[in-house]
């Protein structure tokens, strides 16, 4: 089967795509950016890249930074049309199934054509707040109704967003409920756990900005000064609107605290692996990957529940604890509360959890969609 898949360079991306490698499928990629070259980490791929910029003149970035209106102007007629582009590639490839990731990104920008070979069939996965918090918006909105009468097949990664999906025109088939990236290779991060004994920090992901509230989180520990002594708390991915929060809050003066910005994914992994505690928590999201991803390092999580998403898989207090109203200071206090018990208490051991989130067992479920498109 030939596969065209859509969608922004990103590391879910490559992880999900990767499931596909040596499958017996042709796989494209269309990039809908269409800046850069080919993408290394997909060499296996035919790849349509660079294709967005008429003329890449000497010193365009650096007029994009220093003079923004002007470079719009200028990139007016300099940037090619992305539903051109893509209807070109569409038209050489010739696929059996076109694959997008996430509403805006990639399936927005392709909408006309797909609705000009209305017998194409069209994948759509949902990533993070792509429905549950654009349907808040009218002109998103607009978008979403137009486009998910139109798409034929559907990932997600937790069964509310199909439940969204459904109220707001999708009457196709979904394809199953599986992480955004794919699965985790429970194997290769091994290498990265301590032994429960000698771990002794509480991990707290950083993000403020839209969607995240590591805010509530903060002040919430800042009531917990003598209960958190004993441990080490790092605060990681941190955004600016983070460090100026904690510029003024007690929690610098801590010799127990740090807080640090973007890091990678290895990076994150080891974290987790000195770690009894995750905290993570917004006001939209999917299901997180990094709370799947701290569930397979066998941290106790304590995680957001927007929509009733995370509730899919902490089901109860032996697999973690939700936080309900994730603006609520005391409610958070409490939970960080109730988690500092429970692993003085327990030993967290989150099997059944783990076998539906192992790579091989996701991959392995991922194909078998795939293959029913072909075979349903």
């Amino acid at each position: 089967m030939k596969i065209l898949m859509v969608s922004i360079p990103s590391l879910h991306f490559f992880r999900w795509v990767n499931q596909l490698q040596d499958s017996g499928h042709e796989v494209y990629w269309f990039d809908i950016t269409g800046m850069g070259g080919k993408n290394k980490k997909l060499s296996w791929i035919d790849q349509k890249s660079n294709w967005k910029v008429r003329w890449d003149f000497p010193g365009r970035i650096q007029l994009k930074s220093k003079f923004p209106l002007i470079y719009r102007q200028i990139q007016r007629i300099n940037e090619k049309e992305t539903a051109k582009k893509f209807e070109e590639y569409l038209l050489q490839i010739q696929p059996d199934v076109v694959h997008s990731f996430a509403l805006y990104l990639s399936c927005a920008p392709i909408i006309s054509i797909m609705e000009k070979y209305n017998s194409q069939k069209w994948i759509y996965s949902s990533w993070g707040s792509d429905l549950f918090y654009f349907q808040n918006e009218p002109n998103y909105l607009k978008d979403i109704k137009r486009i998910l009468p139109r798409v034929n097949f559907l990932f997600t990664d937790c069964y509310r967003d199909f439940q969204i999906a459904q109220r707001h025109g999708f009457n196709g088939k979904l394809l199953g409920v599986f992480p955004g990236p794919g699965g985790i290779d429970l194997e290769e991060i091994e290498k990265f756990k301590m032994p429960k004994y000698e771990r002794n920090t509480i991990l707290i992901k950083g993000f403020q900005g839209r969607s995240g509230r590591v805010i509530p989180v903060l002040k919430a520990l800042e009531k917990l000064e003598n209960k958190l002594k004993n441990f080490k708390i790092i605060v990681f991915g941190s955004d600016i609107e983070t460090f100026d929060y904690l510029n003024k809050s007690p929690l610098k003066k801590w010799n127990n605290f740090k807080a640090i910005g973007k890091i990678n994914h290895e990076e994150v992994f080891k974290l987790m692996g000195e770690s009894l505690l995750y905290i993570g928590n917004s006001n939209s999201d999917g299901m997180p990957n990094t709370l799947l991803e701290a569930i397979s390092m066998e941290v106790y999580p304590i995680q957001s529940n927007p929509g009733k998403a995370t509730q899919e898989i902490i089901q109860n207090e032996m697999q973690g604890l939700l936080i309900e109203n994730c603006e609520d200071i005391d409610e958070i206090k409490t939970k960080v509360e109730d988690g500092i018990l429970f692993v003085s208490k327990n030993n967290y051991n989150p099997k059944e959890l783990l076998k539906g989130l192992e790579y091989h067992y996701v991959k392995n479920k991922v194909l078998e969609q795939y293959n029913s498109i072909i075979f349903p």
